[in-house]
């Protein structure tokens, strides 16, 4: 199977060695290193890996945590091939190309792009950021941002976080689900892209580099779509 592995690190000579080292000698064959920061004498690197689906993930993370300087920040499952930034721009072309059916094109595509499980486009209500910390009426309560279009992965209905103020940002949910969401700036919505946990993972946060990418895409999608993000409906069942 296809994992996804954070890892912080030293970023001195011979630690990103040592880490692929330790990968290859648990049984994992790396198929894409992508390193997400470097400040501060550490880095922050994520591992694309073919792990053997009958091999125990504990042994790897054991063999990470032994490295002196090294934290695991996550090991999750991750769908499909490993991308690079440079299909953002094939995506948005393919959002240019057919815009009546823009909206499903990113929302499909953008799990794929951030080893993420699912994505969601929200119509948030105009006035909800106004009532999220009011106690709510019983016809206010039932009023939750509505659900435009959802991946095929994405639960039924799909979980959706707090996603006011409406921002760029990551967030964990409360079943410690790991969100990212970004605002069109177009009719109340807002991309929300999710992690779960499973088979004994643990997925890490978005990281701030990943939730650019998304928000940039977002912003794009939004200069593309234009007027046509107004006439968005919520998705009927």
């Amino acid at each position: 199977m296809l994992l996804r592995v954070r890892v912080t690190l030293p970023d001195r000579p011979g630690a990103l060695g040592q880490v692929a080292r330790t990968l290859g000698v648990a049984g994992a064959d790396i198929v894409q290193v992508v390193v997400l920061e470097r400040l501060g004498g550490r880095a922050v690197d994520d591992f694309t890996v073919v792990w053997p689906g009958a091999a125990r993930v504990e042994r790897l993370m054991a063999g990470l945590a032994a490295i002196p300087g090294v934290q695991v920040d996550g090991v999750w499952r991750a769908i499909g091939a490993p991308v690079a930034g440079g299909h953002d721009a094939e995506l948005l072309a393919q959002v240019a190309a057919n815009p009546s059916d823009g909206l499903a094109t990113l929302v499909d595509a953008v799990p794929g792009l951030l080893a993420a499980d699912w994505a969601a486009a929200a119509m948030v209500p105009a006035d909800w950021a106004s009532r999220a910390a009011a106690p709510r009426t019983e016809d206010e309560a039932g009023r939750e941002p509505d659900v435009a279009y959802a991946s095929w992965r994405a639960p039924e209905p799909p979980r959706l976080p707090e996603v006011t103020p409406l921002r760029a940002r990551s967030l964990t949910g409360p079943d410690g689900t790991r969100y990212a969401v970004a605002p069109f700036g177009r009719a109340g919505l807002v991309l929300v892209v999710a992690r779960t946990d499973g088979d004994n993972l643990s997925a890490a946060s978005f990281h701030v580099t990943e939730v650019d990418r998304i928000s940039q895409l977002v912003r794009a999608a939004a200069v593309i779509l234009g007027d046509r993000l107004d006439l968005i409906t919520p998705q009927t069942v």
